[in-house]
């Protein structure tokens, strides 16, 4: 294929003598600069999305899409509400649910948590805790020690905070009490510890307790009831039209609430910061278009008789200044594709190895997660080539100026 004459200038021009070794050496240096805000903006953005996305995934295996609750304070017969819940359109699983702060005991340790009761038989249908069980099984919440003790699963941090484990028996305390002439005395009630469970996430694996829907209501004076009803939609982006639709079908008193308006200000928060973080990055790439400004004025400094030469022999302007905005654009071409193979690479090595950990106690997350976009590896690359063909303007602009009669008199 036959390029245009202007590129093989270009191309020329880009090629440094010996003696202007330095002019080289300015273009190695604005091709490196591409390349590392390239390859910085590609491995931040990957990492952000890998980090929406798994805490995404974390928080909907650990709870529902949608919540089903009562503006009475409780359900009244849950399981019936939860088989008519299954029922609607864009509803793929339902299962009910008890839930409450709590005080847990170990004998030698304590600490405060969240209480859930739920049913064994449904709860797998809506979220990942059959699977997350990572010591004993879901159907240990159904068993009854010899001394009729009921069975627990405790979160793996919750379990080490303890000190307890398969086995050990621990004692429950929940808000609300009974009366007695000495006062209100919270409900307190043992359970043996039949499982330890890891979400993944150190927020939830640090405070649940789960226990068998039956006990929960004992323990709460609750029997018969309970908090609401867990959902687990077909499409999870389609959480808020099956809410409404839960909504429109049961009526009041009953109020569904999806994932996303339950975790709006988090998700939100993260998508900011995303944006914030392109545009401090890009900052980076606009700061390397600088190199490429300064790179090409000295390159019209060096051609100035070569640009007179070729306007004498009948290159308009326009052509002069294409020759030095494809110099640009080559820059710019080179350290985008230099920076978006690295950025890719690293993003790889990140990925597979996992060499990077996170504090648990600090991060939803334990490990770095990194996510590759095609639509952030083309918005990256082609933010960069644009920087980089802005940076040209004024270069090739002062480039087609230069007055042949005056450049080549005194030669």
């Amino acid at each position: 294929m036959k390029l245009p004459v202007e590129y093989y200038i270009a191309l020329k021009y880009l090629m440094a003598k010996r003696k202007q070794t330095f002019i080289s050496i300015i273009t190695i240096i604005s091709i490196a600069g591409v390349t590392v805000g390239v390859t910085a903006l590609i491995i931040v953005l990957a990492v952000m999305s890998g980090f929406e996305k798994e805490l995404k995934d974390r928080i909907l295996g650990a709870t529902a899409h949608v919540h089903v609750t009562s503006l009475d304070g409780s359900v009244a017969d849950p399981f019936p509400l939860a088989a008519r819940v299954r029922r609607i359109p864009g509803v793929g699983g339902a299962s009910p649910y008890v839930f409450s702060q709590m005080m847990i005991s170990s004998g030698t340790s304590a600490a405060g948590g969240v209480l859930r009761g739920v049913d064994v038989a449904t709860v797998g249908d809506v979220t990942r805790l059959p699977r997350d069980v990572r010591l004993g099984s879901i159907d240990a919440l159904r068993e009854k020690s010899p001394a009729g003790i009921p069975g627990a699963i405790l979160g793996k941090e919750l379990a080490s905070n303890l000190g307890v484990s398969i086995g050990d028996v621990v004692e429950i305390l929940v808000p609300g009490g009974n009366l007695t002439p000495l006062g209100t005395f919270p409900r307190v009630m043992r359970f043996r510890v039949g499982g330890i469970s890891e979400s993944g996430m150190y927020e939830y694996d640090a405070t649940f307790a789960y226990v068998a829907m039956a006990e929960a209501g004992k323990l709460l004076g609750m029997e018969g009831r309970g908090t609401g009803i867990e959902v687990k939609v077909d499409d999870i982006y389609a959480a808020g039209e099956v809410a409404a639709r839960i909504r429109s079908t049961l009526g009041y008193p009953y109020w569904a609430k999806d994932w996303m308006q339950s975790n709006r200000n988090l998700f939100s928060a993260l998508k900011l910061e995303k944006v914030v973080m392109f545009i401090i990055l890009v900052l980076i790439v606009m700061v390397a278009a600088f190199n490429i400004i300064s790179t090409l004025i000295m390159i019209v400094m060096e051609k100035t008789r070569d640009i007179a030469v070729l306007m004498t022999m009948g290159a308009t302007r326009k052509t002069i200044r294409r020759v030095f905005a494809l110099e640009g654009l080559l820059i710019g071409i080179a350290g985008t594709g230099l920076g978006t193979a690295l950025g890719v690479i690293l993003c790889d090595l990140l990925r597979r190895y996992q060499f990077i950990r996170l504090p648990g106690d600090v991060y939803y997350i334990t490990t770095l997660p990194v996510l590759l976009d095609p639509v952030n590896l083309l918005l990256v690359s082609g933010s960069s080539v644009l920087i980089c063909f802005l940076a040209t303007l004024y270069p090739s602009g002062q480039a087609s100026r230069i007055d042949p009669a005056e450049a080549i008199r005194y030669e």
